[in-house]
């Protein structure tokens, strides 16, 4: 398909800087395959929900993989590197996407401060590159001590990334390790809206996608057929698959809690719409025309035009009735993409 199809014109003033306090009063929009649309704000969820439906979070935690560092003086000054880690290669090794990249030859060191240096081992096709972190200790402790939270390019273009976000880009559910961008969706919930959650019937379950920074990279291609997808490692757990399994085979609804937990539950489903236990990489890219396996619904955040996620939310519910959801949004003032507000996509509704 044509790329210019998903395209769509956004005020700036409608770009989050900040999410709403407290997170569950932040607006949600209701969209249904038939019908109007509804507007409310994220704490209305168990009204909005049935009981037995099954809300699916991603637990994957962000880390702080966002460097600024100098190249060594190979060639008198060191060069200004910057390092935004993408995707954990082994314990000590990560693919990072460069700013500067080209004055990086095999076997620089980058020094980040704080007794953090990486050296530079393979060039990849795409401009990214393998980094070796050097020392004993865990590459997680050496971000904790010199690395920043890598907020999106809308968000750090408009204002310095601050210890409140540190805070602010964590949902409650993180708790693994290994992602470089928040599952956005997630962030609206409180303990509060849980306990409401489940006096309403409505159960819970996690999985673990790691979200890449490559979320957040412009779709280039002109079709969507030669645009490739940066592979995110996910996990999904037998037990977990067996319920969500259990849920719809017994008529209820799995809702995907955010396009993260979406892309891996249709990743591990079959042709026969069982979900699997599922260990490994996804590059599953969801256009209009996928018929989709695992899910019922889905919460989200609003998205980026031109942007695979606006694509995946289109294939859910059809492009033009997202199309006239987003208009409906910018017109009556919804905050969007990462730190903004919600959605409700149910295409059975």
């Amino acid at each position: 398909m044509r790329v210019d199809l998903f395209d769509f014109d956004l005020p700036p003033e409608n770009i989050a800087l900040r999410p709403a306090r407290p997170r569950d009063a932040a607006r949600l929009l209701g969209v249904r395959s038939a019908g109007l649309f509804s507007d409310h704000v994220v704490r209305d969820l168990p009204s909005l929900l049935e009981p037995g439906d099954v809300l699916v979070f991603n637990d994957t935690r962000v880390i702080p993989a966002q460097l600024e560092g100098v190249r060594d003086g190979r060639d008198g000054e060191g060069a200004r590197i910057g390092a935004t880690l993408h995707k954990r290669i082994d314990l000590r090794r990560w693919q990072a996407f460069v700013r500067n990249g080209k004055r990086l030859r095999r076997g620089d060191v980058i020094a980040f401060g704080a007794d953090v240096s990486a050296q530079a081992e393979e060039r990849h096709a795409d401009g990214s590159w393998t980094l070796y972190f050097a020392g004993e200790e865990p590459v997680e402790v050496l971000l904790e001590r010199a690395g920043r939270m890598p907020l999106p390019p809308y968000i750090a273009g408009k204002r310095p990334t601050d210890e409140q976000d540190r805070e602010d880009y964590q949902t409650m559910f993180a708790a693994k390790d290994g992602a470089v961008a928040a599952p956005t969706a997630a962030l609206h919930f409180t303990p509060g809206l849980l306990d409401s959650l489940s006096a309403r019937g409505i159960k819970t379950e996690t999985l673990t996608l790691h979200v890449g920074a490559g979320t957040f990279l412009p779709v280039k291609a002109e079709d969507t057929a030669d645009h490739a997808m940066h592979a995110e490692w996910g996990r999904i757990e037998a037990d977990v698959a067996d319920r969500l399994n259990a849920a719809r085979a017994g008529g209820n609804r799995v809702i995907a809690v955010g396009t993260t937990s979406l892309r891996l539950l249709e990743s591990a489903a079959g042709e026969d719409r069982v979900i699997r236990p599922f260990a490994g990489d996804t590059a599953i890219f969801i256009t209009p025309g996928y018929r989709f396996r695992a899910i019922d619904g889905l919460m989200t955040n609003f998205h980026l035009p031109r942007s695979t996620l606006f694509m995946l939310v289109s294939a859910l519910m059809g492009l033009e009735k997202m199309q006239s959801a987003y208009r409906h949004a910018i017109k009556e003032g919804y905050r969007f993409y990462s730190y903004g507000d919600s959605s409700l996509l149910l295409p059975k509704g």
